[in-house]
């Protein structure tokens, strides 16, 4: 069972390609090279092989396939309207390193309703995992409008720069007065690169969401969450807010918690 004595013959090949087709999980396709072979003994690999032989030969083919699919699509969309905007940045390995998009319904939406968006990086895509981004404005009906969409290799401040550069440039150079984004330093420092006198906020969603972690050490950590959130929800105003949260921390004996006095949600 030395490396250079194990492999893998022709027909099992086939079998692990179209067993990952098909969706099945490296871990049972080797059980039943096992079961048709009667013992591990039997055979002259081992399951570590069969995913290197997935990760290696199959998802490499697929994605380059994919990749050039992907690249084909966005120029068919560009041929149906021409306002149609994409820039595509690939790895060595012609696999996607970088993406971005936004038809023409995007670009006219962002002319009116540019001023505050969203940049969202919350998803990854399963097979590839791919950053998937999305530029997010609010129309005049409240209602969540698509301004572009991008997909990363990486989460890198070059990466960011590149695809904040571009979304600027389809969106004809103006850059929106706010920007809400999770808290990436990555992506804080393209900003200030790429758009210097934008005022940037980080996403309240992302900052509640670490209360319960944050503050499961204090006596009554229950109260104070729910307190935190009257504070946070229900005032209207800056000079409301500042003062009913100096309240809460002076309440709850929180003034020295570095969490909640200081910039560093």
């Amino acid at each position: 069972m030395l490396k250079q004595h194990r492999e893998l013959s022709f027909s099992m090949r086939r079998t692990i390609e179209n067993n990952e087709e098909a969706g099945i999980r490296p871990s049972k396709t080797f059980q039943s090279f096992v079961a048709a072979a009667g013992s591990h003994r039997e055979l002259n690999f081992i399951e570590k092989d069969v995913r290197n032989y997935i990760t290696r030969e199959v998802r490499n083919v697929s994605e380059q396939e994919d990749t050039k699919e992907f690249g084909k699509y966005l120029l068919r969309m560009k041929e149906k309207n021409p306002n149609f905007f994409f820039e595509l940045e690939l790895e060595d390995n012609q696999s996607i390193k970088l993406a971005f998009w936004a038809d023409a319904r995007s670009r006219a939406a962002c002319e009116y309703f540019r001023d505050v968006i969203s940049f969202d990086t919350t998803y990854n895509t399963n097979r590839y995992n791919l950053v998937c981004d999305f530029f997010v404005g609010v129309n005049h009906h409240g209602q969540s409008i698509l301004l572009g969409c991008a997909l990363m290799k990486n989460e890198e401040i070059k990466s960011f720069k590149w695809l904040f550069q571009y979304w600027l440039h389809c969106m004809g150079g103006n850059a929106p007065k706010g920007i809400l984004t999770n808290q990436c330093a990555s992506m804080k420092r393209a900003l200030e690169a790429c758009m210097p006198i934008i005022i940037h906020r980080w996403c309240i969603w992302h900052i509640t969401k670490k209360i319960p972690s944050k503050l499961n050490g204090y006596k009554g950590h229950a109260e104070i969450q729910q307190e935190m959130s009257q504070v946070v929800w229900n005032s209207h105003n800056k000079d409301s807010f500042d003062r009913n949260w100096n309240n809460f921390l002076l309440k709850y004996g929180l003034v020295d918690n570095k969490w909640l006095s200081g910039n560093v949600f």
